[in-house]
């Protein structure tokens, strides 16, 4: 599992992607109607399809399809709100992060202490393996 930096990260990518996307359908698949109000002054807009196959799809569709998006959106938003919200010191002040830390970095230091004093243990023994494993050869020559 990605901590949580990387999963805010990805969210975000993925709603930048789902922005693309949902852009990509409305203006791919709309009506060709105008929005703006007539005007007998200004020609209208061309109808400018990229491609010709593609077939605007109904207006209940549309709708239908447009609601869908905007769901996914608010659903990856919220997705993101909770993410953030579960990053550790928002809640705590600065302070409290300061003693935290110190904590930490004490832990830290006798963790290490441990692991030195193992590593020298480890050392000792092979030590010793390698005296008896000498011996025991050279008493079968």
């Amino acid at each position: 599992m990605a901590d949580r930096l990387t999963q805010l990260q990805d969210c975000l990518d993925q709603l930048a992607t789902q922005f693309y996307a949902s852009l990509r359908y409305l203006s791919s698949h709309h009506s060709s109607s105008s929005t703006l109000p007539h005007n007998p002054h200004v020609p209208p807009f061309p109808a400018t399809d990229t491609n010709p196959h593609q077939r605007p799809d109904t207006p209940t569709a549309f709708a239908g399809a447009q609601r869908e998006l905007a769901s996914d959106l608010v659903e990856k938003v919220k997705e993101i709100e909770y993410l953030t919200g579960t990053l550790p010191g928002l809640e705590k002040s600065e302070e409290s992060q300061v003693t935290r830390i110190g904590k930490l970095e004490e832990e830290l230091r006798m963790v290490e202490d441990e692991r030195k004093a193992a590593v020298s243990e480890r050392e000792e023994c092979l030590e010793r393996l390698e005296e008896v494993i000498g011996r025991v050869g050279r008493v079968k020559t």
